[in-house]
């Protein structure tokens, strides 16, 4: 089982990147419920292991943050919840 995926911090942005083609820091800081400093470990985390891919740039001379998911992300997700659900039905 993928332990990088059982921390929920990191399951909430892998789901927001799943269903979005890229989320901003802000929009993850808020799904997630999380302080700014424990998103951006959870992020590098996440970008360490290749799971996303991380931009920054500056608009307005404002920096903004945004996080795509990778293949390798996509396919760690879908192996994670394929698992929960035998682990489910195997009553494990």
């Amino acid at each position: 089982m993928n332990k990088l995926l059982f921390n929920p911090i990191r399951l909430k942005i892998m789901s927001s990147l799943i269903n979005n083609s890229e989320c901003d820091f802000n929009y993850l800081k808020k799904i997630t419920e999380s302080t700014q400093g424990n998103l951006s470990i959870q992020l590098k985390k996440l970008k360490e292991e290749k799971y996303i891919n991380i931009k920054k740039k500056f608009i307005n001379n404002y920096p903004k943050t945004s996080c795509s998911i990778t293949e390798k992300g996509k396919i760690k997700f879908e192996e994670f919840f394929k698992n929960l659900i035998t682990l489910k039905e195997n009553g494990k």
